[in-house]
């Protein structure tokens, strides 16, 4: 991979944990995403279920109505996601909907994620579009802040 990607994508990712910080600070699960057009941000978002009442409020959700209302459009072919946490399955269902180009997420989900852990939509065959997608960037800092995050959780409800 080109060294100015990476420090592009790094960049980028930096500034999806920044989301995820903010969750976490409104007790919410912290997860983070920013969406790139052309080496811009044009959405930035973290979860807000919580605060919303709202199971759809996911960071991924929140950030693609975000782009698509910037850039006046209902694709996102040219975009990149960076994501702090690995898409469950609504979310990757709406990003193959937006078709997205590329995705790139920190940590796996080894129980919803739904880009290539517990299952692919972002590669299914027989759907109408498939996303590149790239994962590990800044993996030890995003399940870091989500271990915590439950750790937290767990000791008050003990």
């Amino acid at each position: 991979m080109n060294d100015d990607i990476l420090n592009l994508d790094q960049i980028y990712m930096a500034q999806a944990y920044r989301q995820a910080q903010l969750a976490a600070d409104q007790d919410e699960v912290p997860v983070g995403a920013v969406i790139v057009h052309d080496q811009q941000i044009v959405a930035k978002a973290h979860n807000q279920v919580e605060m919303l009442k709202d199971p759809t409020a996911h960071a991924e959700m929140i950030a693609v109505t975000q782009a698509v209302s910037t850039l006046g459009q209902k694709w996102l072919n040219d975009c990149t996601m960076y994501v702090t946490l690995e898409p469950c399955s609504m979310c990757a269902g709406a990003l193959v909907l937006a078709r997205i180009k590329r995705l790139v997420f920190a940590t796996e989900d080894p129980k919803s994620g739904a880009c290539g852990s517990v299952i692919n939509i972002a590669h299914h065959n027989d759907l109408n579009h498939r996303i590149e997608v790239q994962h590990g960037l800044m993996q030890a800092e995003c399940s870091a802040i989500l271990s915590e995050f439950f750790k937290k959780k767990r000791h008050l409800n003990n």
